[in-house]
């Protein structure tokens, strides 16, 4: 079967169809898989036993390459390195420390205690940013019995933790952030993909809003809408509203540690220190003969060449499962859990995790169907190029994904969506390729912060222990301004 360089109109389906039937069904999955088989099924001119066929082998061609399977490896590695966290007592060694520097502030109700606990929920939440879930129930866990204490009302700490965990994650991409990222750009042809990211992190103008207006709404008490009747409500020591329903998650919160364990903070410190600074050595590593060949002038340039042009899947890789073989050393030290337990919650931990690498797989099944197979990106910038400028790019783009997150609750499976087109139509139009990535990924980050359906969003409200619907309510207002903000950002940059 010929590839072509587009097929026209219908190029168009696929991914559309994937997008249409996600905002339906709230099935990402599904709506992944139809789309790629909808796909593979017109390259076969109409044949759904062939397309089937195609599909099934496009699934396992994903593996053959090396960085998509190394990608999916760490996906699936550090859900055993978090469990291990938990286990050994790290989170809730973590959770008392803080609780115990917090103690001053107990039975203190004067405006600067309560700006001070709240920028330590901020920054709490923006500095676990190896994993979002993991952020915002250490936040809520931590800081409800005080936010209640001094009257600040759970639908703001619900935004404090929402607001600090994906944006910071995103920002500083030393996770499976980064590295899903990484393979989607990798998929599309870029040869140095983390260079490609951290360049566009710059541009990435939604998260670095969201994240930096908490404590700019902290320290002005700028409490607006329906987040200043909950202040005000709580200020007069009710919690809830009288019809809330709080969705209280103990069996999130509570950290199970393994019996006789004395919670330690540097059983979770130690671990994600050496997970985060592996990443940057790998990257030198891998890339220091290609920056060799470039003849750079000193050592700094060449380490600095060298970790762009580092192999991404390979870092994140090595990083986790060096992380991971650490922790076991360090646990068995301490007496903490023996090998048998180690690999049965190895094992446990990459169980919770096969949802988000089988989104990966499908990710990049469809990325690589409509780059090199339907040429979809191009053919929307050929249609269009007659009245949508490169200067127009960037500003749809974060519109179109802000929409797809907000309605199926993904940020990851945005990102599988519409990366490949953005890259598409972006290289097509000539168009800056770091302000249309970026304008993706925040578009992503935008539409799943404001999703009722987002996990996110329903683990703040869970950890919060605050009603869904209020915390959606409150923390809209704020996430709409950030958001106007971004989109105006990249109309007048594309203008400029």
């Amino acid at each position: 079967m010929e590839e072509t360089l587009h097929m026209g109109f219908w190029s168009l389906l696929p991914p559309l169809i994937a997008i249409v039937l996600a905002i339906l069904t709230k099935q990402v999955f599904i709506s992944l898989i139809f789309g790629i088989f909808l796909g593979w099924t017109m390259l076969n001119d109409g044949n759904p036993i062939y397309g089937l066929f195609d599909t099934l082998q496009a699934l396992v061609d994903v593996f053959s390459d090396a960085g998509n399977t190394r990608t999916i490896m760490f996906c699936a590695l550090v859900g055993g390195l978090i469990i291990f966290m938990q286990r050994s007592g790290g989170v809730a060694g973590f959770i008392e420390l803080v609780q115990r520097r917090l103690q001053s502030y107990e039975g203190r109700d004067d405006a600067r205690s309560k700006v001070i606990v709240s920028l330590l929920a901020w920054l709490t939440g923006a500095l676990i940013f190896v994993e979002s879930s993991i952020s915002v129930l250490t936040v809520g866990s931590l800081y409800r019995p005080l936010f209640d204490k001094l009257g600040i009302s759970r639908e703001k700490l619900a935004y404090i933790a929402d607001s600090s965990s994906a944006p910071s994650s995103i920002l500083i991409p030393f996770n499976g952030w980064g590295a899903f990222i990484m393979s989607l750009l990798a998929a599309q042809g870029f040869s140095d993909p983390f260079a490609t990211m951290v360049k566009s992190i710059g541009w990435n103008f939604y998260p670095i809003l969201a994240l930096f207006l908490v404590p700019a709404v902290i320290l002005w008490k700028k409490d607006v809408g329906p987040m200043q009747a909950a202040e005000e409500r709580s200020q007069g020591g009710k919690l809830l509203w009288d019809d809330a329903q709080p969705m209280v998650a103990d069996e999130l919160t509570e950290q199970e540690v393994a019996p006789g364990v004395t919670p330690k903070a540097y059983n979770m410190v130690v671990p994600i220190l050496v997970m985060v600074l592996l990443m940057p050595v790998m990257l030198a590593y891998t890339g220091w003969e290609g920056a060799a060949a470039e003849s750079p002038a000193g050592f700094m340039d060449h380490l600095l060449l060298a970790i762009g042009k580092g192999s991404g899947s390979t870092a994140v890789l090595t990083a986790v499962t060096g992380a991971i073989l650490i922790s076991m050393a360090f646990y068995k030290a301490q007496g903490i859990m023996g090998i048998r337990e180690m690999v049965d919650l190895t094992l446990k931990g990459i169980a919770g995790m096969i949802p988000l690498a089988l989104l990966m797989l499908l990710a990049f099944a469809i990325g690589t169907l409509c780059k090199q197979h339907l040429g979809t990106g191009i053919y929307v910038a050929e249609i269009t190029k007659s009245w949508l400028s490169p200067s127009l790019a960037p500003f749809l783009i974060f519109l179109v994904s802000c929409f797809v997150a907000f309605s199926i609750g993904s940020s990851w499976g945005t990102f599988g969506i519409m990366i490949p087109i953005a890259v598409g139509m972006g290289q097509s139009l000539g168009a800056d390729p770091h302000i249309v990535i970026a304008a993706a990924l925040g578009g992503g980050v935008f539409g799943d912060h404001c999703s009722p359906i987002s996990d996110t969003t329903i683990l703040s409200s869970m950890a919060s222990a605050t009603d869904h619907v209020d915390h959606v309510k409150t923390q809209l207002p704020y996430a709409m301004f950030a958001g106007a903000i971004a989109a105006l950002g990249y109309l007048i940059i594309g203008l400029m």
